[in-house]
């Protein structure tokens, strides 16, 4: 199994870098670049990408904290509306859509349009007033069932794949919040002075930024293998690496700013706040474990 990027997809992940450096309002570069149309048919006009390039992609947004429904637009719905060709155009022509699928992704985010699954019906969806969220650039919405759209086992079966995307998407998301805050910390540690030296130039904060940079070269494999093979295991192991290296990053980020980490003017809670969010989106990390679990015991689990 290939662990390394192709030098294509590395090459996509530095325009996406460079564009998105060069703009403050960023869902009009992704549109133009492409990302909403990865994981779409060509024959409905996206791309017919594979899912490793969409991590790719994703890891890249995370980096950048690019705000709204990431997982539900680039991921889940892509799948999901794969018999409605009119909906997935207006993904392509970059409509962003959020989706609900009870009762591990209970909340919709702000998006132009909404669906609603459960159980086995598709349908679009009618949102509720907005709620705030521990990340102030996300507003979350309950959604009521409206147009029913598909139902029956097919659906279902897409609703599971579906899930596992946006939980994949959902990681990638993670390492690459956790990159951006591992980025700013190495800096402030090299510029900050204590006793006349550099904070980063100490034995213990060295060990700390190690173990950050290890956790998250150990999850970013997990989360590459669990594209290729989008089995239920894998992506629950990709999940909980990402989001548990996400954690420490954020740990070791607010230990070494000092009280500086926790200000909302300082750039750092952009990410704070972000991971904080994305931990708990998609399923718990109990869930995501239980799932692991569940594969190596050969017990059934669905993915709900």
């Amino acid at each position: 199994m290939r662990f390394t990027l192709t030098p294509e997809q590395t090459e996509f992940a530095k325009s996406l870098h460079t564009a998105l450096d060069a703009t403050a309002d960023p869902w009009p570069v992704l549109v133009e670049l492409g990302v909403p149309a990865l994981l779409i048919p060509d024959r409905h006009g996206g791309l017919g990408a594979e899912p490793l390039d969409l991590v790719v992609a994703v890891e890249e947004l995370g980096h950048h904290a690019v705000p709204g429904p990431l997982a539900d637009t680039l991921a889940a719905l892509p799948v999901l509306l794969a018999g409605h060709p009119e909906l997935l155009a207006e993904l392509v022509s970059g409509t962003r859509a959020s989706l609900v699928m009870p009762p591990h992704a209970p909340l919709a985010l702000s998006a132009d349009r909404y669906f609603h699954f459960d159980g086995d019906t598709l349908a679009t969806g009618e949102p509720g007033p907005a709620k705030a969220s521990v990340d102030p650039h996300r507003h979350l919405h309950h959604i009521a069932p409206a147009e029913p759209l598909a139902s029956g086992p097919t659906v279902r079966e897409a609703a599971a794949r579906a899930f596992n995307l946006a939980t994949l998407v959902t990681a990638a998301q993670l390492l690459g919040a956790a990159r951006a805050m591992l980025e700013l910390t190495l800096r402030h540690a090299k510029s900050r002075t204590q006793f006349g030296r550099p904070v980063g130039a100490f034995q213990a904060v060295q060990h700390r930024l190690a173990d950050t940079h290890v956790a998250l070269e150990l999850a970013r494999p997990l989360t590459y293998a669990a594209a290729l093979t989008l089995t239920a295991r894998d992506v629950s192991a990709a999940r909980v690496a990402a989001a548990e290296a996400a954690h420490r990053t954020a740990r070791t980020a607010l230990q070494l700013h000092g009280a500086i980490g926790y200000t909302r003017e300082y750039p750092l809670s952009r990410w704070l706040t972000l991971v904080r969010a994305l931990r708990t989106s998609w399923g718990t990390q109990d869930h995501h474990r239980g799932r692991v679990l569940a594969a190596l015991t050969e017990e059934p689990w669905t993915w709900d």
